[in-house]
């Protein structure tokens, strides 16, 4: 049995045989939780191996890339400018990025970005990733991109572009690099140990990406396919279906993201790096006190939790619920109940709060799971859920 070290404070004990079980019947590799409750750490686990090559083990410290989870620290960093009063999320993106207006684009709000609703999920011609990597090439490309629907008319998750978009904006406002302002401004002050932009003094203590089989759904019946799922696998098998050029904005279209290059760059939609308990301390800090500061005023965090959109993704192709750039819970994707937000990431990690109950969530994972059959961060909240009632 893997050995599972840290914390958790009595009654979540349910919390720790979810986790465990995670390694023993869904084959985690290595991972880490942590919960907040009313600002206070009551969860803290972790166990495995953050490199099955050489056997390193998963320590108290060790960093794991979250993908999109990373979506929900950008936003987050718009809605602190917003609070001080220097940023307009319903203004024009054009006010602040003057160069943005081009290709029809001068009435698009800055709430469409972080809602997704800008319709600007795909480039008609991809950057190429060293280029991409540098930043100014990329929010170049997306300026003179043409919606790809009526803005506000519809949403579609814009996977790797929202962090360019929102960040260029974040840049211009603050004269910041997105990263550099969530490092002086949210993480740095509030003790999150999560970055957007890796050191190359933190490298060390980075886990390495594991990624599991990919099902073979080519040689499924179509008639054994739920019916709301066959335009997504259909999608999927069309190079140049939305669902697809949403996630090759680059190329390559999928960077290494075990690359020292890659993890070192801003790309504020999809290679944040932390801990589970930066990830919750995070959330904590959104909804409440902790060690005596709050990120977010109750009145800036009810703005940026109202829905936005819902209904059919035309990129993800299923229902999704969106705030100002978090998600918000559907019948196939509770979060962590009817009242939280947050946001997931590709193959697992998953972070949320719950205002109502004074509850902060994170999960990490180095396992990458494609698919909705991969339930070890939904046990989990479940767990949390159970030991809160």
């Amino acid at each position: 049995m893997t050995a599972i070290d840290g914390t958790v404070a009595p009654g979540f004990e349910p919390v720790r045989d979810a986790f465990a079980a995670n390694f023993e019947k869904a084959g985690e590799v290595g991972a880490a939780v942590a919960v907040y409750r009313d600002g206070q750490p009551v969860v803290d686990l972790w166990g495995g191996l953050a490199d099955p090559a050489t056997d390193r083990p998963w320590e108290r410290d060790t960093l794991q890339l979250v993908y999109s989870a990373t979506k929900a620290v950008t936003a987050a960093a718009a809605h602190l400018l917003a609070q001080r009063g220097e940023l307009d999320l319903d203004a024009p993106v054009s006010r602040y990025w003057p160069e943005f207006a081009a290709a029809g684009k001068s009435a698009i709000p800055v709430r469409q970005l972080l809602s997704h609703r800008a319709g600007l999920p795909a480039l008609d011609h991809p950057v190429p990733l060293a280029d991409a990597l540098t930043w100014e090439p990329m929010v170049t490309a997306l300026a003179a991109q043409r919606p790809l629907w009526e803005p506000g008319t519809a949403h579609g998750y814009h996977g790797r572009t929202f962090g360019w978009l929102v960040g260029e904006v974040i840049r211009r406002v603050s004269g910041r690099s997105p990263g550099r302002f969530v490092a002086e401004e949210i993480t740095g002050p509030h003790g999150i140990d999560f970055f957007i932009g890796l050191p190359d003094t933190e490298r060390n203590r980075v886990s390495r990406l594991v990624f599991a089989p990919q099902p073979d759904y080519s040689a499924i019946p179509i008639d054994r396919i739920p019916e709301a799922l066959r335009p997504l696998l259909a999608a999927a098998a069309d190079p140049e279906s939305l669902s697809n050029r949403a996630f090759a904005v680059t190329d390559p279209a999928d960077p290494d993201f075990d690359s020292p290059a890659v993890q070192a760059a801003e790309i504020p939609a999809s290679n944040g790096i932390g801990t589970a308990r930066g990830l919750a301390r995070f959330y904590a800090t959104l909804i409440g006190d902790v060690d005596g500061h709050r990120l977010l005023t109750a009145d800036t965090l009810a703005d940026a939790t109202v829905e936005q959109a819902a209904g059919i993704d035309r990129v993800m192709l299923l229902p999704s619920r969106y705030a100002s750039g978090f998600m918000l819970p559907t019948e196939s994707f509770a979060l962590g109940g009817p009242a939280s937000f947050g946001h997931p990431g590709r193959g697992g990690a998953l972070g949320f709060a719950d205002p109502t109950r004074g509850l902060a969530f994170g999960y990490v994972t180095n396992y990458i799971v494609e698919g909705a059959l991969d339930l070890r961060a939904a046990d989990l909240a479940a767990a949390v859920n159970a030991a809160w009632d």
